[in-house]
């Protein structure tokens, strides 16, 4: 087994809520599809010795043209995934060989070198390690009927993105019982915490946003418009 890094990017969901034919992480950011730039930011890593581009098995050969135009075919294979998000996870892990793992959403492309590096570190000390960000809003728990049944303390509460890390065996197993229980979990973590694994979360930052609606691809453009600046 490889001692270094493996990286799983998902980028097989279809999401409806962009409200556009075309799957979000295929949309152009600057005439670059948004998946090819999140890839790049990983690529870059030393540590990374192996990604795996998770995708729907019908978008696999153009997801490989892509991955050749940006001359990114010895950094990154092309798999295809399952019905859920959790499932793509699974064909991921399942085609690494190295010793620790980063999950990434492929439509989170902004996310930096040291966020990357903070959850690995934390990752190779406490065993899993997500990156996150403080909740800014008061948060309120309401049942069926709309009403407000508890405002939890929002000290404590955290936002949750990626990249999420583990080391590989143990988010295998995770991932083969959860499998075997029929049980579907909302993120990597809750399948780690479900097997009793303890995660160190790491603070992120609040521009690591995932792109899920059209107003987020407007976020993007300004993001990216201020990053050349620089």
């Amino acid at each position: 087994m490889d001692k270094g890094w493996g990286v799983v990017i998902v980028a097989a969901g279809r999401g409806t809520r962009m409200g556009t034919t075309e799957s979000k992480q295929f949309l152009l950011l600057q005439d670059k599809p948004i998946f090819i730039h999140t890839i790049e930011v990983f690529a870059a890593l030393d540590k990374v010795s192996e990604m795996v581009l998770v995708t729907g098995a019908a978008d696999v050969e153009r997801c490989q043209d892509w991955v050749k135009e940006y001359r990114l075919e010895s950094r990154v294979r092309v798999i295809p995934g399952g019905k859920e998000r959790q499932h793509s996870v699974h064909e991921g892990l399942k085609a690494l060989g190295t010793e620790w793992v980063l999950v990434h959403d492929g439509v989170r492309p902004f996310i930096n070198r040291e966020q990357i590096m903070g959850c690995m570190k934390a990752a190779m000390s406490d065993g899993a390690a997500v990156l996150a960000v403080p909740v800014k809003d008061t948060i309120k728990q309401v049942n069926a009927e709309g009403i407000v049944t508890a405002t939890p303390d929002r000290s404590s509460l955290w936002s949750i993105q990626t990249p999420q890390a583990f080391r590989l065996s143990s988010l295998l197993l995770a991932y083969e019982l959860a499998d075997r229980d029929g049980f579907l979990g909302t993120d990597d973590a809750m399948l780690a915490e479900r097997q009793g694994m303890s995660v160190r979360v790491v603070e992120g930052s609040y521009t690591n946003i995932k792109l899920t609606t059209p107003e987020d691809l407007e976020y993007a453009a300004f993001l990216l418009k201020g990053e050349k600046k620089r």
